[in-house]
């Protein structure tokens, strides 16, 4: 059975605590809380919780026979992407034959023994447009403007997120801070300063950083850009799967890069 949840006190937030993906789901419960149409919570089964987040749907701690309802409920919303754990979305995977498994590597930011000296060339408050400038010419599937402007400046504006700039052509944002748990994503250079080093540069010092106050920090890579952080020198500590529908405009090898460090 899947149920919305209305009432802030249905929500089991620490159960999501618990975990990557439910950290990521409370991020956006502490940003939005219950009230938005777009940001809708569900109890599934006994003790699972989802998250419809626009065109994104996440989904914590669902058992294996709840993955019929769930079929159900992503055949009537079709939402771009699913994320679960296995092995529903196994399951889920063979109910949705209009969705296609991609593979990715979660990565600790694990500090450089030699220090990084590049804060002074890092903006902790640049300008938005400029970010999404650097983003779109990396992810052809990254939300219009007007969508991402307003949910990345609420998301800021409410002490989630944080979004940075290296020397004006790198971006990577911290998507949430939970518990000193940190998720980097939303990596991205300018076309014309790739091959620079920039963003090795910049992760690197970020690890360092974050490091410094306590945080262990990670980022998700698709298997397109996994060698990249392993030559960072950054920790694969697992693998998954997420779900991703099969649009024939958007069928390409870029889709879902995005959550190269969710999402």
């Amino acid at each position: 059975m899947i149920r919305q949840l209305e009432i802030d006190s249905e929500l089991d937030t620490d159960l999501l605590r618990q975990s990557w993906r439910g950290r990521k789901m409370f991020s956006y419960y502490k940003a939005y809380g219950l009230g938005y149409s777009f940001c809708q919570f569900y109890a599934v089964g006994e003790n699972g919780v989802m998250l419809r987040l626009n065109d994104t749907v996440l989904i914590c701690n669902v058992q294996e026979e709840d993955a019929e309802d769930l079929a159900v409920f992503l055949q009537m919303h079709q939402p771009f992407r699913v994320e679960c754990n296995e092995p529903v979305r196994t399951m889920l995977a063979d109910r949705l034959p209009e969705y296609r498994s991609l593979h990715r590597t979660m990565f600790e930011l694990v500090p450089d023994d030699a220090p990084v000296d590049a804060e002074e060339t890092v903006d902790f408050h640049p300008p938005l447009a400029e970010v999404y400038e650097i983003l779109s010419a990396g992810f052809p599937n990254l939300q219009d403007y007007a969508l991402w402007l307003t949910d990345t400046s609420h998301r800021c504006r409410h002490g989630v997120s944080r979004v940075m700039t290296y020397r004006k052509d790198t971006t990577a944002s911290i998507m949430f801070d939970i518990d000193n748990h940190v998720l980097v994503g939303q990596v991205a250079t300018r076309p014309e300063a790739r091959g620079l080093g920039h963003a090795r540069i910049f992760l690197r010092w970020l690890a360092g950083f974050l490091a410094q106050f306590g945080k262990t920090a990670v980022l998700y890579a698709l298997d397109i850009r996994e060698s990249f952080y392993r030559e960072i020198g950054f920790r694969a500590l697992e693998t998954e799967y997420v779900l991703e529908r099969m649009e024939q405009e958007k069928d390409n090898l870029q889709k879902g890069r995005l959550d190269n460090g969710n999402s």
